[in-house]
């Protein structure tokens, strides 16, 4: 995918820079596709820039959960960029490649653990239904954690559904030479 491809396009990495400058979003921002498209309208870039990078860097939730859960909503919406951004992400957390690609088909799966599960089971749910039922609640309080992580687990999942529908429904290309779906290619059946 080029970068003209975006519906709306993408600022130049210099523009988008200036633009993150003047909005207060990390710099580091700028240089990646989706804050070059979203930084067409800064508030909006800014907004969405202090939720993520205050879920990433400053959150209490397990990286590991939150990792796999924004993997798991990757795979089950078909957001090449969110799966393989954070196939990148997670790696470099350390995070066995094993553990990431169990997400794909995680109920069938021997590689999770039971917190790995619960919160897999919750993003499917809130997925399918719009909300995590009664019994994974009670599993993700038996393995997650307490009100803290159970509240940035509930925004993370709804958080990276958000950004999965930016990125799709704004067709997002991924960065200029980086390979899509890790490592092996394979691609869900929603893609």
């Amino acid at each position: 995918m080029s970068e003209t491809s975006a519906r709306i396009e993408m600022l130049s990495p210099e523009a988008a820079r200036q633009a993150a400058a003047e909005a207060g979003v990390p710099g580091q921002a700028a240089d990646l596709s989706i804050f070059r498209v979203l930084l067409n309208q800064p508030a909006l870039a800014r907004w969405i820039a202090d939720l993520l990078f205050g879920l990433l860097f400053r959150g209490s939730l397990d990286t590991r959960l939150r990792e796999l859960v924004i993997l798991r909503l990757g795979w089950a919406t078909g957001s090449v960029y969110e799966w393989t951004q954070h196939w990148r992400i997670a790696t470099r957390l350390g995070i066995p490649a094993a553990d990431l690609l169990a997400v794909r088909d995680w109920q069938t799966s021997t590689q999770l653990s039971e917190a790995d599960r619960a919160v897999l089971a919750a993003t499917d749910e809130t997925l399918e239904t719009g909300a995590i039922s009664r019994d994974t609640w009670a599993r993700c309080r038996r393995h997650v954690g307490g009100d803290a992580e159970l509240l940035e687990l509930v925004a993370a999942i709804g958080t990276w559904r958000l950004v999965s529908s930016v990125l799709r429904s704004l067709e997002v290309p991924l960065e200029e030479g980086v390979e899509p779906w890790p490592p092996d290619g394979r691609a869900p059946a929603t893609g």
